[in-house]
């Protein structure tokens, strides 16, 4: 069953601007969030400022902090929110023990009916792309396009790629063997490429190792337990792009997806999974495209 959004959420004052050491330009302080929902919080990191909003999802090992490269390059152009998923950061976890995409995105709405957004670019990445999809499939949506980027397609469907249980035993057993910090530190040889700074290789491993076991637990099941195709083909554009080197979601399924969707699909070059903290450039330069289309169909409606 799905679970309900919770009543009349409301924003908690926000603490002060974080600088991100110029990143951007001038104008690319960020400042963390948080939202009062019944039965805790949820916690996002918001940048910039305008008519236009876009909403980040992070992936299974990240989190609102992931996107600190990518999203400071578009903050003079629009509202950036990058959330929290429940069970990261400061998000309270769901009740759920074994979550379904649906109840990461009624919190989604939830955040999106707090911080009054009517209207947003909503981008996913990885397991993220997964919760977009849901989400873009409520009644109460504002999300006027999609874009998808390596989407985690998910093990709970009729077909899956891998038995769930294989999976999931995969996952839990690293997390018993290694912990947090020993998974952390092992992600950036799978997340980027050989090319990858070291500074990205740090963010990646900085962000990580913030991570909850019971949130991450809870993900692990939302990911074999819940798919992708589980879900109808959003009503609303829809585009998906993938790292050309993507080892976790590769190319090829990430093109099958969107041949699944009739979504036009693209490459990152030069990525890995971590696209957006490998290609943060690039990644903004489709989000921008996207901002672009948007604010030009308007204007011709007007």
């Amino acid at each position: 069953m799905r679970l309900q959004s919770p009543i009349s959420p409301k924003c908690i004052d926000t603490p002060a601007q974080r600088p991100l050491n110029g990143r951007g330009g001038a104008g690319t302080a960020c400042r963390d969030g948080y939202v009062s929902i019944e039965g805790g919080v949820l916690s996002y990191r918001e940048w910039g400022h305008g008519p236009a909003t876009v909403v980040l999802l992070h992936g299974i090992s990240s989190a609102a902090a992931s996107w600190d490269d990518c999203a400071p390059l578009l903050a003079g152009e629009a509202r950036i929110i990058a959330w929290n998923a429940p069970g990261y950061a400061d998000s309270t976890a769901l009740p759920q023990l074994q979550p379904l995409a649906s109840h990461y995105a009624d919190r989604l709405s939830s955040l999106l009916q707090a911080l009054q957004i009517k209207r947003c670019l909503l981008v996913g990445h990885s397991l993220g792309a997964m919760m977009a999809v849901a989400y873009a499939n409520l009644p109460r949506s504002v999300a006027h396009e999609l874009l998808l980027i390596s989407p985690a397609l998910g093990y709970g469907g009729p077909e899956p790629a891998r038995p769930p249980e294989v999976v999931r035993q995969g996952r839990i057993a690293a997390l018993q063997e290694k912990g947090i910090e020993g998974m952390a530190q092992a992600l950036p040889s799978r997340l980027l490429t050989a090319r990858a700074t070291e500074a990205q290789r740090q963010r990646v491993v900085n962000v990580a190792r913030q991570l909850s076991e019971g949130g991450y637990r809870q993900a692990v099941e939302m990911l074999c337990g819940d798919a992708i195709q589980n879900y109808p083909a959003p009503k609303v554009p829809t585009k998906v792009y993938c790292g050309d080197q993507d080892v976790v979601t590769t190319p090829a399924q990430s093109e099958d997806y969107a041949r699944y969707l009739g979504a036009p699909f693209g490459f990152i070059h030069d990525a890995g999974h971590a696209c957006y903290i490998e290609q943060p450039q690039r990644v903004a330069a489709l989000i921008r495209d996207r901002l672009s289309r948007a604010q030009g169909l308007q204007e011709k409606a007007s």
